[in-house]
């Protein structure tokens, strides 16, 4: 196995219980990737996700490799509100965590009876998209003719009759112009894309789901944060006798008569191996000798969507949390086209959506003080230099004022900051750019599908978010179940049960 992110221990722990001895490289010093931990003078801080979405994937890995349940080794705790948003214009609404009927409601009292009905009926179609769409992305390897799933699109859209010519919606934006039909819920739907790391003017109508799965399954905290998550997973593959040697890096994977057969290490060490599991596609070609391991038959994802990364930054306030604040804010950007330039080219934005995380978990801060997390989408290093002198702090203090609109006292209490960008998660992830993967969605000509689990080189499969089913937890979770079933039960496996 090459690295331990969150799809790799999913596949370790399920291939350790079917009987097979794993071992584990990782070039860095801790497991986990993207879920990550900074901590200082008592503080700690997720680095990565903030919360948990479509839990049921690591109770399901829970239950497949061991007695223990997943709330036995971590606390889940649903919140409510599932987040509050602060909208351009300054209208502010908290909606209900998974409750349809909650939030079609709030948003009717907030923007408009007509607005919160709008909204509901924009998530039954999404769920026709979910029901569609799930278990082939999601449960099932990748199709061989995964075109179908590039070509059709899954998302139900209305049909709108304007300046004598009938359309209806092809991309996400469009979703929010022909259908929604206020700035502030088109800001609603943007927003979850915009999270992923995806323009909502490219991406398919099918990432309708992505709000979808907030509403329908919850938004789920781990209690420590959730970097807890990889902890407990790491300790279940631990527990499952998975081996696990950090600060090793993998320079080549071997092959034997025409198969993977292990790994050499940059210290030259080979470790055999009757089967190899990779990490993003690109990288485990390179380590192949740059072999093309699909055939030229594979998805070719639009580099836009590739693009993008996040700033994270972790602020330290004096004085406690109060009472009834919600866990997250997302504070909507006042420029749209602006912020949407960021991707391709375009360099950050002046005035970014951001996400304030602000768990209640006297885990993570000294008492009488709070803990805070701030995220923006940005460029990657690709297309910006996040590594120049002062870029950093710049944009900081651009995040920091956006979430002064929800939290006017948030700048006075700031005892000190972390800020971390692109070169950060480079640095940890590997990811090229410091990129951060989205999910894969149907539709759109497949520009959001990944490249299969396995390849054309018996033996050896690809897993995390840069393979299918593409970035997030749940997806990454998904990955290793779908990695283990194909090496356990062979090419005839058709997905998890």
């Amino acid at each position: 196995m090459i690295g331990a992110g969150m799809g790799a221990m999913a596949a370790a722990a399920r291939l350790a219980v079917a009987g097979h001895r794993v071992t584990v490289y990782e070039r860095t010093a801790t497991y986990g990737g993207s879920v990550g931990r900074f901590e200082r003078d008592g503080f700690g801080f997720d680095t990565g996700p903030g919360l948990l979405h479509l839990p049921a994937v690591y109770r399901d890995l829970f239950v497949k490799t061991g007695k223990e349940p997943l709330e036995s080794c971590v606390e889940l705790v649903q919140v409510d509100p599932a987040a509050r948003h602060v909208f351009a214009d300054g209208t502010e609404v908290s909606l209900p965590n998974a409750s349809r009927a909650g939030v079609v409601s709030a948003l009717g009292e907030a923007l408009g009876a007509d607005a919160g009905e709008r909204w509901g009926d924009f998530l039954v179609r999404a769920r026709e998209a979910w029901d569609r769409t799930r278990r082939p992305l999601l449960e099932e390897p990748l199709w061989p003719n995964w075109r179908v799933l590039a070509e059709r699109e899954p998302y139900p859209a209305l049909s709108r009759r304007r300046l004598l010519r009938t359309r209806t919606a092809r991309t996400l934006a469009e979703v929010g112009t022909l259908e929604l039909g206020d700035p502030r819920l088109t800001a609603l739907l943007e927003c979850h894309a915009l999270a992923a790391g995806l323009d909502p003017r490219t991406a398919p109508a099918s990432a309708a789901v992505l709000p979808y799965m907030e509403h329908a399954f919850g938004a789920w905290y781990v209690r420590g944060g959730v970097r807890e998550l990889a902890r407990a997973v790491h300790e279940r593959c631990t527990a499952r006798r998975v081996e696990f040697v950090f600060g090793a890096e993998v320079v080549s994977v071997v092959e034997k008569d025409g198969r993977a057969s292990g790994v050499e290490l940059a210290d030259g060490t080979v470790a055999g191996a009757d089967f190899v599991v990779g990490g993003p596609p690109d990288a485990t070609a390179a380590l192949t000798g740059g072999q093309d391991l699909y055939g030229g038959d594979a998805p070719e994802p639009d580099p836009a969507a590739l693009s993008c990364g996040k700033v994270v930054v972790c602020l330290a306030l004096r004085g406690p949390r109060e009472t009834g604040a919600a866990h997250r804010t997302v504070v909507h950007t006042t420029d749209r086209e602006d912020e949407l330039a960021l991707f391709g080219t375009g360099g950050p934005p002046a005035r970014p959506t951001v996400w304030v995380e602000r768990p209640d978990d006297p885990l993570l801060r000294p008492d009488g003080h709070e803990s805070v997390v701030l995220t923006a989408t940005v460029p990657s290093l690709a297309h910006h230099d996040w590594s120049a002198a002062g870029a950093a702090d710049a944009f900081a203090d651009r995040m920091v004022a956006a979430a002064g609109r929800a939290l006017p006292s948030l700048p006075g209490r700031v005892l000190w900051r972390e800020v971390r960008t692109p070169v950060h998660t480079e640095r940890e992830t590997g990811a090229e750019g410091g990129a951060v993967p989205a999910p894969t969605l149907a539709g759109g000509d497949g520009v959001l599908l990944r490249p299969s689990n396995s390849t054309r080189v018996p033996g050896l499969f690809t897993a995390g978010g840069w393979a299918h089913p593409g970035g997030g937890l749940p997806h990454a979770g998904m990955s290793g179940a779908l990695v283990a079933g194909l090496i356990v039960e062979g090419p005839d496996f058709r997905g998890s049960q």
